[in-house]
């Protein structure tokens, strides 16, 4: 991935509403958008696109930010695209759009929600 290369992402912050950015494709960039070590997740609606958040979020007490199924991102994340080739690229406008819709309402937490506590699954072959 080119060091000067930026990619055009949907920003999601708790409490807010999403916004579109231009950021670096560099690993620091990447980290510094996310407040730590970065974590993908492919949406199962959507595999072409990569939800990445802070890796420790939950770890290090970030504030809850929105569902995703049966578990709660905290801190805050970015979507981008999956090139096919192992690497990032920018958002297409009909993902900046739909993605805006879906995580448009800022979500209300409980003081304790099991799905934002720290756990591990186990998944045996």
């Amino acid at each position: 991935m080119s060091e000067n290369k930026t990619l055009h992402v949907l920003c999601v912050e708790p409490g807010k509403t999403p916004e579109e950015k231009e950021i670096g494709a560099d690993l620091k960039s990447l980290q510094a958008e996310v407040g730590g070590l970065i974590e993908c997740v492919y949406l199962n609606d959507d595999p072409g696109t990569i939800l990445v958040c802070n890796e420790e979020g939950k770890l290090n007490g970030m504030e809850m930010n929105r569902r995703l199924g049966d578990d709660i991102i905290c801190g805050p994340f970015f979507l981008v695209r999956d090139d096919g080739d192992g690497d990032f690229t920018s958002l297409t406008d009909r993902q900046v759009a739909e993605y805006k819709e879906r995580f448009s309402e800022a979500e209300q937490f409980s003081d304790y929600e099991p799905d934002a506590q720290p756990h591990m699954r186990f998944i045996a072959f």
